[in-house]
């Protein structure tokens, strides 16, 4: 739908009329542009605004297709603007994507936003408090919807450090509850992350270069302060992955280790239940004449058999001994 559509002249908003007589009225000479902002548009409202201001056929079908890599095309007389919106999402510390397009032309700029990520009512307001900007015309419009979508990056970098620090606590901590399916997890948000920022701040390079003679000098400042911000962001973004790559060789090395002390102790416990259980066996049986069973001592004339208490203090003797080894070597 169309969210929002005016005309800007010397800095300051009035109503827009039909499109084609405020285009061809723009394009004889009157000062000013178009700025028109769409949300999840229908095929109809689409072709309508393509139609009048007849936008190339292959940036219309980029737009129309969505879900399209960070890039910023040149075509004749246009430039197509693709932009990877990012939100945090608090309830689940997910990042959800989204994509703002932009199609700025001589006299118009067309904004295009899927998904609920980055809304630009606040970026057309704030422009609209500054008419010394919008006096530079649609490319004002580009910088001001990149300066917010790097913005929200900056924002969603935040958060990732913050879930980063929480995970790596778990994980090197003395209680070592680290577990891999959250690390999987942030180490999957990063790489979104990372599709969204990283193409981006090459194609703004790329833009630069072009553009670095035919740009005004306050345009050309304005972009490369979003690019300084853009890559610091990717600087983060990098060294969250390669620490989040250690923390999970440091949490599975972890697991490792506690799985051999675990197997250690198991060890140790059957070994030293091996030698009541073969005593037990050997005893056990159905013989006459099994040592020391008929063991005994006269006393005032009176019998007494002790065998099976010898037999019961050489299991409990042994198996103390075991227990005391396996306890000085770690092992318990």
């Amino acid at each position: 739908m169309i969210v929002d559509q005016a005309l800007y002249r010397q800095g300051r908003r009035f109503e827009c009329g039909d499109l084609s007589d405020e285009l061809a009225t723009l394009r004889d000479g009157a000062e000013g542009f178009i700025w028109i902002g769409l949300k999840d548009p229908t095929d109809e409202e689409f072709e309508l605004v393509r139609h009048e201001l007849g936008l190339h056929p292959l940036a219309v079908e980029d737009a129309v297709m969505g879900n399209q890599r960070a890039k910023i095309e040149q075509y004749e007389g246009s430039l197509f603007v693709v932009l990877k919106t990012l939100r945090y999402i608090d309830e689940t510390s997910d990042i959800e994507t989204g994509e703002v397009m932009l199609f700025i032309g001589d006299r118009f700029v067309v904004t295009v936003r899927h998904g609920e990520g980055n809304p630009l009512a606040d970026v057309r307001e704030q422009l609209e408090q500054h008419p010394e900007l919008l006096e530079h015309g649609p490319l004002i419009v580009m910088h001001a919807v990149m300066d917010s979508v790097v913005d929200h990056y900056v924002d969603v970098d935040r958060e990732l450090g913050i879930d980063l620090d929480e995970i790596e606590a778990q994980v090197v901590g003395d209680d070592g509850v680290g577990n891999a399916n959250s690390i999987y997890r942030l180490k999957r948000e990063v790489l979104e992350f990372r599709r969204a920022s990283g193409p981006l701040a090459d194609s703004l390079a790329g833009f630069l270069d072009r553009g670095d003679g035919e740009l005004h000098v306050d345009l050309r400042h304005l972009f490369r302060d979003v690019a300084d911000h853009l890559r610091h962001v990717n600087d983060h973004i990098e060294s969250y992955d390669r620490l989040l790559t250690v923390i999970l060789s440091a949490h599975l090395a972890s697991v490792s280790v506690q799985q051999n002390s675990d197997m250690r102790k198991i060890s140790a416990w059957v070994a030293i239940a091996a030698v009541p259980t073969m005593i037990a066996g050997i005893y056990g049986m159905n013989f006459d004449g099994m040592p020391e069973l008929d063991a005994s001592v006269n006393v005032g004339g009176a019998e007494y058999y002790y065998g099976y208490f010898v037999v019961l203090g050489v299991i409990v003797g042994v198996c103390l001994y075991l227990w005391t080894r396996f306890k000085r070597s770690g092992w318990l």
